[in-house]
């Protein structure tokens, strides 16, 4: 080695001995000084992304090094869904690894329903951290399905918890769950609870707070409640609920996967957005009982648990080796996206998933009342929770575009309610909506420049729903079905899933139809579905050609 390759090398080693240890990465971020403060960490729609558990145990031995008297770790919801490493153990793996990343208080979010109310409630008897929920309530008791509200007593140390007298901070968390869960789960799955809708989100969220302010120094909501316009119609966002009611200081947000620290007025919310992108920080003074700063942190270059990381490689190991072999390959790629995407208009993942559920009833035969140019396909674009990139496909991709276990149903309808489906499911495009139609062989059109003309309340089950339906049909004309002249008269047959078919979303009319008879649910796996259709129809290659672009809808806007 010459001298001169010897001096850089040690060059190197010096400057690379200058950089900052990781565990120095949020000094840089925010004060380093907790003595004297009580911490809460949170996070909210984690949506399957069980890697980034570690980050929190690991930022709160942090905040320890640095002071704080106390962390807690709080989530305000969906955990349970969103990749093939929760979904396929339909949310188990999520609860274990809240466990091991040592949570305190959780909320629930509309997708932990997702697998039913029993299967919810099963997974729950796992956590090591208590659950609340304020506002989802058993139809026969009337009574809350969990805690209401949780309060947390802060003592200097374990040995004096039962010592009235050295408590320095009481601090409530309330929990609310957004109604919407009534029409974006499966209704069948739920059919023995209720979500407190319209002014009873308000007269339950106040009756909780009632029940704890006078006996705490802070009232915190662990709110699934987001800030989606299209949640403002009902009044169901977390500045809608802030503004009702009083007594709260504090709102910890999810369902909207907003990045924010503070209202669109300036309240006091906080939400981190998704998948551990951020990490919120609240900050509370034990003297003055006062919560002094609230910010967020990114996780980009922040340290892990060794033992948490661990065990989300153990799961994601196991998943991979069942889901991720592959069977096809892509030319192009299929949108994923929410908005601009399969919640706002047509796509070309849209066309893929609904092309594959009509062909795969149509090969099956058994639909004898209509003829088949008269069999469309409807998915609900809410539905489609990621992009395929072109190159290869696994099975895990498709799991992951479709992680609800959705089986593909038939429905039966007059070409009045199939007008009268896509209005409702487009109510407030541009705006995105969970039950944007993405269909198969239906030409169609939205005007998005006309008003929604809003009539009663959609019921299901005899509860009031979230949406409305159209007094009458104002934005959306049908041209074609496969070709031939669109008739309101005539009976289609609409390909969907069993979702939809149960009035999940805005599908109200296909429910009206479904529980009158008029149809039947397949059985079949919608993931089985379309990897048989890329498999057999497409000979395992989704080209530029079938599916560079989608078809069917026109928007006017």
């Amino acid at each position: 080695m010459t001298k001169k390759l010897l001096a850089l090398l040690l060059a190197l080693i010096l400057a690379l001995s200058a950089v900052p240890a990781l565990a120095d990465y949020p000094a840089k971020v925010f004060p380093t000084d907790y003595t004297g403060k009580t911490v809460i960490l949170h996070s909210n729609d984690v949506h399957g992304a069980i890697d980034g558990y570690a980050y929190m145990p690991w930022l709160k031995t942090w905040m320890e090094e640095h002071g704080a008297e106390d962390v807690l770790l709080v989530d305000a919801g969906d955990f349970s869904q969103g990749t093939v490493y929760v979904s396929t153990n339909k949310g188990e793996a999520a609860i274990e690894m809240m466990n091991a990343a040592g949570y305190d208080i959780v909320t629930l979010g509309n997708h932990e329903f997702d697998f039913g109310y029993d299967k919810l409630m099963e997974n729950l008897g796992k956590a090591e951290f208590r659950v609340v929920c304020a506002n989802v309530l058993d139809d026969e008791t009337g009574e809350s399905i969990l805690e209401p509200c949780v309060v947390g007593y802060f003592v200097p140390t374990e040995e004096d918890k039962d010592d009235e007298s050295k408590i320095y901070l009481k601090i409530a968390f309330i929990g609310i769950e957004t109604p919407e869960t009534a029409t974006k789960v499966n209704p069948g799955l739920i059919s023995n609870i209720h979500f407190t809708a319209f002014d009873d989100l308000y007269t339950y969220t106040q009756k909780a707070i009632d029940a704890v302010r006078d006996n705490v120094d802070l009232v915190i909501g662990v709110f699934h409640l987001g800030v989606d316009e299209e949640s403002a119609l009902n009044g169901y966002r977390s500045i809608d609920v802030y503004n009702k009611v009083t007594g709260l200081d504090f709102i910890i947000d999810g369902h909207s996967h907003t990045v924010m620290t503070a209202g669109e007025n300036g309240e006091p919310i906080q939400s981190t957005g998704t998948k551990f992108a951020n990490i919120g920080v609240i900050v509370i003074d034990n003297e003055t009982k006062t919560i002094e700063d609230h910010f967020l942190v990114s996780t980009a270059g922040m340290g892990k648990d060794e033992a948490v990381a661990a065990k989300a490689q153990e799961i994601m190991d196991k998943v991979d080796a069942e889901y991720g072999s592959t069977f096809a390959t892509s030319e192009v790629l299929l949108n994923g996206d929410k908005a601009p995407g399969n919640r706002t208009e047509e796509t070309n993942m849209g066309d893929l998933i609904t092309d594959a559920m009509v062909w795969s009833v149509v090969k099956e035969g058994g639909i004898e009342q209509v003829e088949p140019n008269q069999v469309v396909g409807i998915t609900n674009g809410g539905g489609i929770r990621a992009a395929i990139q072109p190159g290869e496909v696994s099975m895990k991709d498709i799991n992951t575009v479709l992680p609800f276990g959705n089986t593909v149903a038939v429905i039966y309808v007059t070409g009045e309610e199939l007008l009268e489906a896509l209005e409702a499911s487009t109510f407030c495009t541009p705006e995105s909506i969970g039950g944007y139609p993405q269909t198969s062989g239906i030409t169609w059109t939205l005007d998005t420049t006309k008003e929604f003309d809003k009539g009663e309340v959609y019921t299901l089950n005899g509860k009031e729903s979230s949406y409305f339906k159209p007094a009458s049909i104002q934005r959306v004309s049908i041209q074609a079905i496969n070709g031939e002249p669109f008739d309101p008269a005539a009976t289609y047959a609409v390909v969907t899933n069993n979702f939809c078919a149960a009035g999940g979303d805005t599908y109200n009319c296909f429910a009206r139809a479904y529980n009158e008879g008029s149809g039947f649910d397949t059985g079949i796996p919608l993931d089985e579905v379309v990897i048989a259709y890329v498999t057999d129809v497409l000979g395992g290659v989704i080209t530029a050609e079938t599916y560079g672009a989608p078809t069917g809808e026109t928007q006017i806007k």
